[in-house]
This record gives structure tokens, C-alpha cells and sequence, in this order.
């Protein structure tokens, strides 16, 4: 057997393929093993021999980007970090190259200059006429830890750790991101093309963890996140996949889908799939990092937010998503936001389970803020499927919600196998309470208040189907469990109410074609039309 076979079988052996049997198995092996010597012959820059100390306290960042400048300029390559802590700066991407973030490896985010020192983050680049449409950290990219622009194929892998310990979150206490030489992203890449994340852990990652906005094919795999404010945002982004990651913002939103005019046009977030996530508010920055779970006192001033949310800068639109396989602990529900003209489209949202959930399960919100440019039509939220949502909540006041405005109905929404079990407690007071439009304002499922119902308020709707929908009280609750208005073509099946609810189970004020089927208490039910009907 020559030398070039006896490789080959070696590497298929170590790929765990057989090389004699089948034909469809020696194919495969044979794929592997062209993988497998093209990342043998892959060349890698070590970047302690370009010049990093990795001791902590000298900055490194020179050295960094001078070992990702020579792996570029050899046409591609692995930087690689060996266990030590990396004092930086600005960490500058580039095409075909990857970051390898060894065991035992942290790239700590220095603290800024004072203003008497050249040294410090790069500046943010500017971003006009359209800043004003969106928050400034959506604005910059170059504010960052680590960046990348304009990029094709890179990648940043672990098992190291970002540590994101002189970063700005952006707001509140802390250095001011506006300022010259400070930063406010761990990563953010802008219109970049295959891009891979994986098996890295970010602590403190500033106002966003990871940014991408514009980017195409973006692979988010198993990273661990705990920090201040977002923990991932992918904005106008395309071909999106974000699985078995684990993030914990107290502060802002865990996962969040934005569709802003950071670009200056308005693009659309769409094939992107989310799976396998834990999402968290509840916990100490760090503790899940180091795995002590440590709950933050029920007294504490928190948000308590780390939810998945679309939205809220919504110029563009969101079409074709899946979540499915989630775990929420401690934080808001799941939100799908149309505030500033975005349209929403094609969205399917299964197997979720939710654990101290702060306020509404299920929240979508159809409004007109409509913070970009002029004379932009009011967006729409439509075709919607969400299912199999187990929800345990430690307050009631909130309840889930599909609210558009007048005149702009959210519509074809099916739900279905859905438990809810909430301590209730609500009044006969807060089911005469009628809440407000607040059609330009923030959204956010508190915005309202206390909801007149329990269970779901549903308003400015069309095409609604609510089935195996169950819904548990610890206490008594005198609120309906639901209220429809102004809507058409609501239907109800198979719906378990609390027992002994002595209150209308559905309030309808001007609905049309509204039907209850298969639902113990209540009679099948049919109604045309109705201004004012408690069933």
C-alpha cells in the first residue's frame, strides 16, 4: 500500500468511517479525508510570535492585527490564541481568516483611554443622513471590540473567552459610547458574506454582544452569553441560522431580529431559523458562565428582560422564520414587532417552554411609530403560526396579546397547544379597564398596563384561530379570560378555563364571525356580528 493510502485511511479512521464496505461509505470517507488535508495544510499564525504577551496587562492588539494581517496577505489561514488573557483594542477581521480562540484563552476589552492618550478603540465611522432612524449603536460597527466590513468567509471559534470588561453598554453608568476611543460591541460585522461563529463565550458584551447587520449565510453555533444589555442582534441579515446558544441578558433582549435603516434602505431579515437556545433575565451577570445560576432577589430593580424578540427597529420587514426547541427562564415571552413600516411574514413558532415569564407569553404588536424616512406605509404582521408553548408565570398582570391598530388588522394568526398557568389574582376593576391605543409609541407588552383580560386580549385582528388552549389560576381571577375587539373571523376550539371561573369566559365588542367550538362550558357558538357580548 503506498504512503498517499495509508494517509487517506488514517484520516478516514479518524473520522470514525469504515474504509472497506459500502460504496456510499468509502464516497463519504473520501470527502472527509479532502477535508480533513485541507485543514492540515491550513497555515496557522500564532499570535504570541507576532508579538502578544497575553499577560493582561500589555495591549496586544497590535499584535493581533499584525498576525491577522500576515494570515490575509497569505491568502487565508487560522490566528491563533493560546491560553492567556489579551489586553486590546480595536481587533480588526478579515476575509479567509479565522480567530481560534484556544482553551484558556480571553481577549479582554481594555478600559478606554483617558483623553490625553492617542491609544484606544476605533472611531466611529459616520453614518449619515440616516442616524436619526435608529439607536446609535445600530449606527457604528468600527466602536468595537472586534469588527469586520465588506468581509467573505471568516470565522471566530472557541472554546476562549471574550470578555468585554471596558466596554460601554451604551447607556446608564459607565463610559459613554459617543465618545472618541470608546467601544460598545464585542463583535460587529457589517455586509459580510459566510460568516461562522461557534463555541466561544462572551461575559459583558456591552450594548450588543454580537451586531451583524447586512450580513448573508451567518452560522451562530453553541456560544455561551452573559451579559448587560443584548446578547445577539442580526439586522437585515439573510440565510440565518443561531442554534444551542445560551444567554443571559437581564438587561435588554437575549435574541433579537432587527430589520433597521442602518444601511440606508430598508432591508429585509429573512431565512432564519433559532433552535435549541436557552434564553434567560433572571440571572447574575456571570452566573451562568460559571455555572452557578445565581438568581438575581425578587426585590431587585431588573428588567428581567432576555427574551427573542422581532423588533423593534422594523424599517424592512421578517420573513420566513422559525423558532422552535427554546427554553425562556425568567424574562418576557416571545415578541414579533411591526412599529416603523416593516411587513412580517411567514413565521413559525413551536415547542417553547417558559419558566417565571415576566409578562406576555405571546406578544405581537402591529403599530406606526414609524421612526425612518417619510411617507413609509404602515407595516403589516400576517401568517403566523405558533404552537406547542408551555408558559408558568410568577405574575398575572399582562396578559398575551395580538394588538394592531385601526385600520391595519394583524392577520391569519393560528395558535394552538398552548398551557398557561399564571398566580391570577385580578379584579373586577382591572376587567373594566380600557386600555389605550398608544399606536406610536415603544412597544413593549407592559405599555398598557394591566390587561382587561387574562388569558388573551386580542384587538384590530383578522382570520384568528385560538385551539387546545389551557389555561390555570392559583387564585381567583375575576377578569374574562379573553377579550376580542374590533376584529373579524376569531375562532375558538377545544379551551380549557380555570375551574371555578365564575366571570364571562370571552368579552366581544365589535367582532364579526366569531365561533367557539368543542369547549366544555360553553356552547358551540356561532355569531355574526356583536357590539357588546360576554359569553
Amino acid at each position: 500500500m503506498s504512503q498517499n493510502e495509508n494517509t487517506r485511511r488514517g484520516f478516514l479512521q479518524a473520522a470514525g468511517v469504515a474504509v472497506a464496505g459500502l460504496s456510499g461509505a468509502s464516497k463519504v470517507g473520501s470527502r472527509l479525508a479532502e477535508t480533513a488535508t485541507a485543514a492540515q495544510l491550513q497555515p496557522v499564525f500564532d499570535v504570541r510570535e507576532y508579538g502578544a504577551k497575553g499577560d493582561g496587562k500589555s495591549v496586544d492588539s497590535p499584535a493581533i492585527n499584525h498576525a491577522i494581517e500576515a494570515a490575509a496577505s497569505a491568502g487565508g489561514g487560522t490566528v491563533f490564541f493560546p491560553a492567556g488573557t489579551y489586553l486590546s483594542y480595536s481587533i480588526h477581521l478579515k476575509s479567509k481568516v479565522a480567530l481560534a480562540l484556544g482553551m484558556g484563552c480571553t481577549i479582554l476589552a481594555a478600559d478606554p483611554p483617558s483623553q490625553n492618550k492617542a491609544e484606544g478603540y476605533d472611531l466611529a465611522e459616520a453614518n449619515q443622513p440616516w442616524e436619526p432612524y435608529q439607536d446609535y449603536g445600530h449606527n457604528h460597527w468600527h466602536n468595537s471590540l472586534i469588527w469586520g466590513e465588506n468581509l467573505e468567509d471568516l470565522a471566530v471559534q472557541g472554546p476562549g473567552l471574550i470578555w468585554g470588561k471596558g466596554l460601554s453598554r451604551g447607556e446608564g453608568p459607565g463610559p459613554v459610547a459617543e465618545v472618541a476611543g470608546v467601544a460598545n460591541k464585542a463583535i460587529a460585522l457589517k455586509n459580510c458574506r459566510n460568516v461562522l461563529l461557534r463555541d466561544f463565550s462572551i461575559l459583558h458584551g456591552g450594548h450588543f454582544g454580537i451586531l451583524a447587520t447586512g450580513v448573508s449565510n451567518l452560522t451562530i453555533d453553541n456560544l455561551k452569553i452573559d451579559t448587560q444589555r443584548d446578547g445577539i442582534d442580526v439586522d437585515c441579515c439573510r440565510n440565518v441560522r443561531i442554534s444551542n446558544c445560551t444567554i443571559n441578558s437581564p438587561w435588554d433582549d437575549a435574541i433579537c431580529l432587527k430589520s433597521s435603516f442602518a444601511l440606508g434602505y430598508a432591508c429585509d431579515t429573512e431565512m432564519v431559523t433559532i433552535s435549541d437556545c436557552m434564553v434567560s433575565g433572571s440571572y447574575l451577570e456571570g452566573a451562568v458562565l460559571d455555572a452557578s445560576f445565581k438568581r438575581f432577589p425578587s426585590s431587585s430593580d431588573v428588567d428581567r428582560n432576555g427574551r427573542i424578540k422581532f423588533g423593534t427597529e422594523s424599517n424592512g420587514g421578517f420573513k420566513n422564520i422559525t423558532i422552535s426547541n427554546c427554553v425562556f427562564d425568567g424574562c418576557f415571552g416571545v415578541a414579533i414587532l411591526s412599529v416603523d413600516g416593516a411587513q412580517i411574514e411567514d413565521v413559525t413558532i413551536s415547542n417553547i417552554t417558559m419558566r417565571g415569564t415576566v409578562a406576555s407569553p405571546i406578544f405581537l404588536r402591529l403599530g406606526s411609530r414609524m421612526r425612518g424616512p417619510a411617507g413609509v406605509p404602515v407595516g403589516y404582521i400576517r401568517r403566523v403560526n405558533i404552537s406547542n408553548v408551555v408558559s408558568s408565570s410568577g405574575v398575572s398582570q399582562v396578559c398575551s396579546m395580538i394588538a394592531g391598530i385601526p385600520g391595519h388588522p394583524v392577520e391569519d394568526v393560528k395558535i394552538s397547544n398552548i398551557l398557561i398557568q399564571h398566580p391570577g389574582g385580578g379584579t373586577r376593576k382591572d376587567a373594566a379597564l380600557q386600555l389605550p391605543e398608544k399606536e406610536k409609541e415603544y412597544p413593549e407588552p407592559t405599555m398598557f398596563g394591566t390587561t382587561p383580560a387574562h388569558a388573551f386580549f386580542i384587538r384590530h385582528a383578522k382570520r384568528i384561530e385560538i385551539g387546545d388552549f389551557k389555561i390555570l389560576t392559583q387564585n381567583k381571577e375575576e377578569r374574562p379570560c379573553f377579550i376580542v375587539e374590533d376584529a373579524d373571523g376569531v375562532e375558538f376550539s377545544n379551551i380549557k378555563f380555570p375551574e371555578g371561573q365564575q366571570t364571562p369566559r370571552f368579552v366581544l365588542v365589535d367582532v364579526k364571525n366569531f365561533s367557539v367550538q368543542r369547549t366544555g362550558s360553553v356552547p358551540d357558538t356561532e355569531i355574526k356580528e356583536a357590539k357588546h357580548q360576554e359569553i
